[in-house]
């Protein structure tokens, strides 16, 4: 009877429910778990430091959690905080160097060591686990806290270079290929083109290609008069063509056409000239991969003609936001790719209601994002929430171009519900005359709010005090801006008032550190996620930003970090509140898709422990919040 031995399988079973470990067969699980170092870390205690030689293992962790820095002007920068579950130091195990950043326990930890040796030849033998690693390595963290889940498959990169450069899906490439021989005339193998509607011709041998001819060399030397169409195709092809494994990832094949400057690529059966010719790979072909690629949904947006076309769009973008989720990509990338595309829908909505209406706009005048699209935090589908503000007009003037703006805004608010955004049930939207004003009403407006806070104020201070451009004349919003600020300055005990509002749900958990349920009601027994975790933190986050007049930063976790800067004492505070509200969020989303709804509420029997441990320590940032306020602002 073969005895088991139970410390190696907990450790398999712990590997397991993580990426890569759960790529692997139980047979290599089970030799990696019986090589794992076990260690134990006290708080703040070091693991390596910045260009110490490497250890001959990357880690896991396995509880706690650990804090990756490096040290500019003599100060420890925070780059990562990495959960259970997470990798790090893995530069050792891709390029056998030492280690670039320090890591140190967060708090009490165990981790897992994994040595290099072993584990290598099995990454190697799967494809999934390479994959992942390399890409792993591939990303280029340098802000502090941007990964909420370290190790994993991207890190910052902005929406421009957000091509996917390193997707590592296999390229598609066409089997159906148009070819001619080398003694074909230029015109003949012009109207085989012609006639199949392609834009290349490979010119072969014994099946095996000798050169390439494109729409680029028909334009450029026989358009241009250079060669004659009754010449050879051989005068004028590309050669030796450029060619591949069948097998190519898209980002290879992206990095191949980037470096040569060539639109297509034959794929052969060694990958050389020399063996036969299987398929070929267009730059077109790539672009169809990347059918969900942010920069193409871009392009589709500016071109788009109607409505349904943006709709199409969105569900596109629910789409990449799902693929992004599963592939570990850090939120606050998420958020400014996705946030990116849904301002542009936004803006292509107005253009299209703007060429709608009988006459040009009477005046200047500016849309605004209010609530979670107003701080770019809008992931899943939510309903409109915006404003208009439009120049000043004299008073004989003001009901006729507030009129305009109103059917302009019931244009764009239609537009905008087709494409699947809903309408804000409280009406807060620009087609409510209340939300589409003057900059000098709107400057009353808030001057009320600010001066003369009610129970009405501050629950529009939450939505209101949120806003950003969207589209129009910038500098109606900047006035704007400068307006509020002063206005501040004039009543401090607003923040006071708002303050109250961030301590009004209590730390999420309860004396025993159990969850806060909701008591009754159609959720009875579930989490509020939203109200109980999030919420705290967007309400911190923003009287904390108007006290300290932090101007066009509106993100939540984007606010915390910039306090962090300007408030050197309560840095720590900062920092973990900015982690805790991305975790918090990415939660909610994923809920969100898991259950087609808005993720709000939470069934907790169906949560891991794991999860379960990850929202707790979440919550500890929004008690340590929450005693901030209540000290800073004298709330009890």
């Amino acid at each position: 009877m073969t005895t088991k031995n139970t410390i190696v399988e907990r450790v398999a079973d712990f590997l397991k429910r993580y990426p890569p470990f759960q790529f692997l067969a139980e047979e290599s699980l089970l030799k990696i778990a019986g090589q794992v170092s076990v260690l134990y870390y006290e708080k703040n205690k070091s693991i390596f430091k910045e260009r110490e030689k490497n250890h001959g293992m990357f880690y896991v962790v396995k509880d706690g959690a650990v804090r990756l820095y490096r040290t500019q002007d003599s100060e420890p920068k925070i780059v990562d905080i990495c959960d259970e579950g997470d990798l790090f130091g893995l530069r050792p195990l891709i390029t056998k160097e030492d280690y670039e950043l320090s890591a140190s326990a967060n708090e009490e930890s165990i981790l897992y060591g994994i040595p290099i040796d072993l584990f290598l030849p099995i990454a190697l033998e799967h494809r999934d686990v390479s994959n992942f690693l390399i890409a792993s390595f591939a990303s280029n963290v340098s802000d502090p806290y941007s990964l909420e889940e370290s190790g994993k498959l991207f890190t910052e990169y902005s929406v421009e270079r957000n091509s996917e450069i390193f997707d590592l899906q296999k390229a598609r490439y066409s089997k159906n290929i148009l070819t001619c021989t080398s003694d074909t005339t230029i015109k003949i193998a012009a109207l085989k083109m012609e006639h199949r509607g392609v834009g290349s011709i490979v010119v072969t041998q014994d099946d095996r290609p000798l050169g390439i001819i494109t729409n680029r060399d028909l334009r450029d030397k026989i358009a241009t008069g250079k060669f004659p169409i009754s010449d050879e195709v051989t005068s004028i092809m590309s050669a030796p063509v450029r060619c591949f494994q069948k097998d190519l990832s898209v980002a290879q094949a992206q990095l191949i056409m980037l470096k040569n400057d060539i639109n297509h690529l034959c794929i052969t059966e060694d990958g050389t000239p020399d063996s036969k010719l299987l398929g070929l790979l267009s730059e077109h072909d790539l672009v169809v991969s990347f059918a969900n690629n942010p920069v193409v949904l871009l392009k589709e947006v500016k071109l788009a003609k109607r409505t349904k076309r943006l709709r199409e769009v969105r569900l596109k973008v629910a789409q990449l936001l799902k693929k992004y989720l599963d592939q570990n990509l850090p939120l606050s990338q998420i958020l400014n790719i996705l946030n990116e595309i849904n301002y542009a829908i936004a803006v292509r909505a107005i253009e299209l209601a703007l060429t709608k209406m009988e006459t040009p706009p009477p005046c200047k005048f500016a849309w605004l994002a209010l609530g979670s699209q107003g701080r770019k935090e809008q992931l899943l589908y939510t309903d409109q929430d915006n404003a208009i503000v439009f120049e000043n007009v004299v008073e004989e003037d003001y009901e006729r171009t507030q009129a305009y703006f109103i059917n302009l805004a019931r244009l764009v608010t239609r537009a905008m519900h087709k494409i699947g955004y809903a309408y804000c049930p409280a009406d807060m939207m620009a087609s409510n005359p209340r939300w589409c004003q003057s900059l000098s009403e709107w400057q009353k407006q808030f001057s009320v709010w600010i001066l003369e806070p009610s129970p009405e104020s501050q629950l529009l201070s939450a939505i209101f005090f949120d806003y950003s451009y969207v589209y129009g004349d910038t500098q109606l919003v900047t006035n704007l801006s400068d307006s509020i600020l002063q206005k501040l300055d004039r009543n401090t005990n607003f923040y006071r008032v708002i303050a109250k509002d961030a301590i009004r749900s209590p730390s999420p958990l309860g004396f025993f550190r159990q969850f806060l349920v909701e008591e009754s009601g159609d959720h009875k027994d579930f989490f509020d996620i939203k109200a109980r975790g999030l919420m705290p933190l967007i309400d911190a986050a923003r009287v904390l930003s108007l006290q300290h007049k932090l101007r066009n930063i509106n993100n939540t976790a984007g606010r915390f970090e910039r306090l962090a800067e300007v408030e050197d004492n309560n840095k720590e505070i900062y920092e973990s509140c900015s982690y805790a509200f991305k975790a918090l969020l990415k939660f909610r989303t994923r809920q969100g898709i898991l259950h087609d709804d808005s993720g709000r509420f939470i069934e907790l029997s169906t949560l891991s422990k794991a999860e379960k441990l990850k929202l707790k320590r979440c919550f500890k940032s929004i008690h340590d919040i929450q005693e901030l306020l209540t000290l800073r602002y004298q709330l009890k």
